[in-house]
């Protein structure tokens, strides 16, 4: 098993690739310690990288406009999770509140912990 630091965003790609190839071995396996050490890496690395200022203004909705611009998601891709691009525009304007399904569905396809996108925050009302 080979793993080295993640030092660098290809690093990261590469890591992330790794990850997915190891998904669903079985835990305690050569490769499933090789997932549980490449998630640690990755993990480490996005903290790094990428770090959250969670503070008592940081809503979901920012959450969701940092993956954004930040962390290469598009609009586009939030359209496809939540079924239709004027959902995906409601909830980034906040004239939408998410859903715990909606929640669920982007947690998982974009790797955002829960806690971050259950959080309140104020929804504006329809023009």
């Amino acid at each position: 098993m080979e793993i080295r630091p993640i030092r660098t965003d290809e690093d990261h790609r590469a890591a992330l690739a790794e990850i997915e190839a190891c998904w669903g071995a079985p835990q305690g396996s050569e490769t499933g310690d090789k997932l549980d050490v490449l998630l640690a890496l990755v993990d480490a690395y996005e903290e790094k990288r990428w770090p959250i200022n969670v503070d008592e203004n940081f809503d979901p909705i920012d959450v969701l406009n940092h993956a954004i611009e930040e962390l290469g998601h598009t609009q586009a891709e939030l359209a496809e999770l939540l079924g239709s691009r004027s959902r995906a525009s409601e909830i980034l304007s906040r004239r939408r509140a998410l859903t715990v399904e909606m929640i669920h569905k982007i947690g998982s396809a974009w790797k955002i912990p829960a806690d971050l996108l259950v959080r309140p925050y104020r929804i504006g009302h329809a023009a």
